[in-house]
């Protein structure tokens, strides 16, 4: 640890990513932050961040593609369980390639079917999705 982080807050357990996300999700959905609440909101997301740079997520800048890809990859995934998501095998696939756009919504549901070390790649994917009204 160098000297700059040294004494700093992390989350160092399942448990304790778990609660602090979960806190994170609460304010994340809430419609209006007092500046305390998004000053809690914003170290929250930096602690996450933190977190998942830690336990090996995608870099920043990557596609939706490549999330999804990075998904794929965990042990246990497949594209089959992309089928609810996308609702077709070649819409998987055109997901997968990025020829198809990740809708909002997708990425929400993607969000309800991951296991907790990847829910912020879900706030991810969904933060680089355009609005609805775009498409």
């Amino acid at each position: 640890m160098s000297r700059v982080t040294e004494g700093m807050p992390r989350i160092d357990t399942g448990e304790q990513y778990d609660a602090i996300l979960a806190k994170f999700g609460e304010l994340f959905s809430k419609k209006r932050l007092g500046p305390a609440e998004q000053k809690l909101k914003d170290l929250l997301g930096v602690l996450i961040q933190d977190y998942d740079r830690r336990h090996a997520l995608p870099p920043d800048n990557s596609t939706p593609a490549e999330i999804l890809r990075f998904l794929i990859e965990q042990p246990g995934r497949s594209p089959t369980d992309l089928l609810p998501i996308f609702g077709q095998r070649s819409h998987v696939n055109e997901a997968l390639n990025g020829k198809r756009k990740i809708s909002a919504e997708q990425a929400r549901r993607l969000g309800r079917v991951l296991p907790r070390q990847t829910r912020i790649v879900h706030l991810n994917l969904l933060n680089r999705i355009p609005p609805a009204s775009t498409y």
